[in-house]
């Protein structure tokens, strides 16, 4: 899988019109990512970035991006570098996501995922770091997503 995900950017890339592509495909894959219509910008092994544009659907009551929503961007660069890194034979879930609030989403964002490749073979509990920043450079969120890594049934 994690070959077709990375194919798939691979080809689309260099498009005109081929993020966009891409990112409305992944969305429509796992369709609660549509909630921030992410824009992927960059996927590869152990790396993925998005943006998240800072627009009202995804507002809180302060006008700035809510909280969960920047954890769905989050959320959904993980699972592109998830799917791009992972060794055949293996699958991997989420199992639990640890974040810090740092400062106001006032802007559009870039959501970015890295892991150490080590991390992949070292398992079971891969550790994704995950960042949040504004149009500034200001991190505004950050924190760790951990994913069980097991073997595919077979």
């Amino acid at each position: 899988m994690g070959s077709q995900v990375l194919g798939l950017w691979e080809r689309l890339r260099g498009v005109p019109g081929g993020e966009w592509v891409f990112s409305w495909g992944f969305a429509w894959k796992a369709p609660y990512f549509r909630s921030v219509r992410p824009r992927f910008v960059q996927v590869g092994a152990n790396y993925a970035a998005l943006t998240v544009r800072k627009r009202r659907a995804v507002l809180n009551h302060l006008g700035t991006v809510h909280a969960i929503a920047v954890c769905n961007g989050l959320e959904a660069a993980m699972g592109a570098l998830a799917e791009a890194t992972v060794p055949p034979g293996k699958r991997w879930l989420p199992k639990g996501m640890e974040v810090a609030y740092l400062a106001k989403s006032t802007s559009d964002l870039t959501c970015t995922a890295e892991t150490d490749p080590d991390a992949w073979e070292a398992g079971p509990d891969v550790p994704v770091r995950v960042r949040a920043t504004r149009a500034d450079g200001t991190v505004v969120v950050e924190g760790t997503i951990h994913l069980w890594v097991t073997a595919k049934k077979t």
